[in-house]
């Protein structure tokens, strides 16, 4: 058989065991506990002589089946699903990183990946440097003997400035670093981590993968080419090679973090994996077309849209993401009071935090989710008080651009 291409992968995945009944679709197995015929059998399942599931905080059936699946997806090595995104990122870092290590990251990240990386992994004894990853000077000058990582967006939010992954990869690669990549807003349909010289892909699954908001995940995804004999950090596991950085994961920093995805939310987000490139094509074909409505608004005063031929990111954002750019605008006003009342005027789109719903969700960055980062901090990061976040979903584009033509209207 030919492989199987990106739809098809989501649609059937691997071959699996056969649920009892012959159900087409995967049961939930919502227990705790497994049982065994004997005791040398149990002992043999916690010693990992023979593959078996021992306790859902550890592994489970349909969390497994979801894991399977994604990591299909990435045409990755191995992965582990999570309670949420930042539960991914905590886990990555914690279990790649130690005491005077420091890591690489963009200096535009989301609020609470950038709160973890400035303020709680000091507890931890690493150091975060912050840079911006397409300057190749700046991102070379960070690197010292201490340099584990680069950490980066596919596309940054709320600002909308794409990694450039030719140089993120090439410096990495130069430095022996490991590259962990953010692609919550592309996922695999736009990006192929892999291709583009990523090492490992963390991914809030919350966002397009669950299906539409259904339900809070995340997911780790070791793609198979970093030598995990590099690392000092997986020291105990280097005799087991390729699996050294997913051994770690499960037998010690996953594992008594406690972060595992619920066997409900699993089952939810492989049936979102079974939608996925239908809901990411509608929404980025309506950000597109809102995004052209926005930029042609004199009440705007700037739009940021990677799909934008006015965009400094098009070339490298069709060229990295599957020809399209995303689901996410973000766009300014004159300031916060006219920011304020163009999102109360809306009645279609939604005011809420989340992004890539199936819904079109719209918030004011600065007053939200980088409420506790200061005017200084705000304006480094380009997060201003006019700025907009706007969430594409899966409506029809004309009644979007009816409800934000109503309240670009108001602003008068």
């Amino acid at each position: 058989m030919n492989e199987l291409r990106f739809d098809t992968k989501a649609l059937h995945g691997k071959p699996k065991k056969k649920d009892v009944h012959n159900s087409i679709r995967y049961p939930v197995y919502a227990g705790v506990a497994f049982d065994y015929k004997t005791a040398q059998q149990m002992e043999d399942a916690f010693n990992h002589r023979k593959p078996s599931h021992t306790y859902s905080r550890i592994t489970n059936p349909t969390v497994e089946l979801f894991e399977q699946t994604l990591c299909l997806l990435e045409n990755g090595f191995a992965g582990i699903a999570l309670s949420s995104g930042m539960a991914a990122i905590t886990n990555t870092l914690l279990a790649l990183l130690t005491g005077k290590d420091n890591v690489i990251a963009s200096k535009y990240l989301f609020g609470n990946t950038l709160s973890l990386l400035k303020e709680t992994l000091k507890g931890f004894g690493v150091e975060a440097r912050f840079v911006d990853v397409n300057d190749q000077s700046a991102l070379e000058s960070a690197i010292d003997e201490n340099t584990r990582m680069i950490f980066c967006e596919t596309i940054t939010n709320p600002q909308m400035r794409v990694s450039d992954f030719s140089i993120v990869s090439k410096i990495a690669k130069r430095h022996d670093l490991i590259v962990v990549v953010d692609s919550s807003v592309t996922t695999p349909f736009l990006f192929d981590a892999k291709k583009h010289g990523a090492n490992i892909v963390v991914h809030s699954t919350t966002k397009y993968i669950s299906g539409g908001a259904t339900s809070v995940g995340g997911a780790i995804i070791d793609l198979g080419n970093y030598d995990w004999t590099n690392n000092r950090a997986l020291k105990k596991y280097h005799d087991l090679e390729a699996f050294a950085f997913i051994a770690r994961l499960r037998k010690e920093v996953y594992r008594n973090f406690g972060s595992c995805m619920s066997p409900q939310a699993a089952c939810l987000q492989t049936l979102g994996l079974e939608t996925l490139s239908l809901r990411i094509k509608k929404s980025c074909n309506n950000a597109i077309k809102i995004a052209q409505f926005l930029e042609n608004s004199s009440k705007i005063k700037k739009v940021n849209y990677p799909g934008l031929t006015s965009s400094e990111y098009y070339d490298l954002s069709i060229e990295q993401f599957n020809g399209l750019a995303g689901g996410i605008i973000s766009f300014e006003l004159a300031g916060r009071k006219e920011a304020f009342k163009f999102i109360d005027v809306l009645n279609l789109i939604r005011r809420a935090t989340n992004i890539n719903d199936n819904k079109s969700l719209i918030i004011h960055p600065a007053s939200t989710i980088f409420a506790d980062f200061s005017l200084e901090e705000k304006e480094d990061m380009e997060v201003t008080q006019g700025l907009i976040r706007l969430s594409v979903g899966i409506e029809d584009p004309r009644d979007l651009m009816e409800d934000i033509d109503r309240a670009l209207i108001s602003l008068t």
